[in-house]
């Protein structure tokens, strides 16, 4: 019985492990977008993403109605890597991970500053995938607001 019970108190651990491993590890991927943001790193930025990402934001039109506007990532990264560094600084928060085999989904609350100053807030949604063995950002949505961000 007590090699059964220490079987099971080992399995649990290892797959406790496993499962934090894999959480810090999509964390990883996430915070080093963000580094790459702040720091105009276009090598460490374009490192993140599936060859096949998309980007959105959710955003109001001259008239005011909802639209999804989408940026190419090669854009993305462009604009991003051309600002000086410290221009470019998103602050995150990991509200919710969920994993499944070789798709994470993350949630992250934010607050972004440009060249020092509060431009705006909101939320990414993430989608990652595991290609051979290694987290990529493969779809992000956002929503962009200037209005209750405390």
């Amino acid at each position: 019985m007590k090699k059964l019970s220490f079987i099971l108190a080992l399995t649990f651990v290892v797959v406790f492990a496993k499962a934090q491993t894999t959480e810090d590890s999509v964390k990883t991927v996430i915070n080093n977008l963000f580094f790459a943001m702040k720091n105009g790193d276009a090598a460490l930025l374009g490192s993140v993403f599936a060859d096949s990402a998309i980007l959105q934001t959710i955003g109001k039109n001259k008239t005011g109605e909802i639209v999804v506007k989408n940026e190419p990532v090669a854009g993305f990264i462009e604009s991003i890597s051309s600002l000086p560094a410290g221009a470019a600084d998103e602050q995150i928060s990991f509200e919710t991970i969920n994993i499944d085999a070789d798709l994470a989904s993350v949630w992250t609350p934010y607050k972004f500053y440009f060249s020092g100053k509060f431009s705006h807030c909101g939320v990414n949604s993430f989608q990652l995938v595991r290609v051979k063995g290694e987290w990529k950002i493969q779809y992000i949505i956002d929503t962009r607001r200037k209005i209750n961000c405390e």
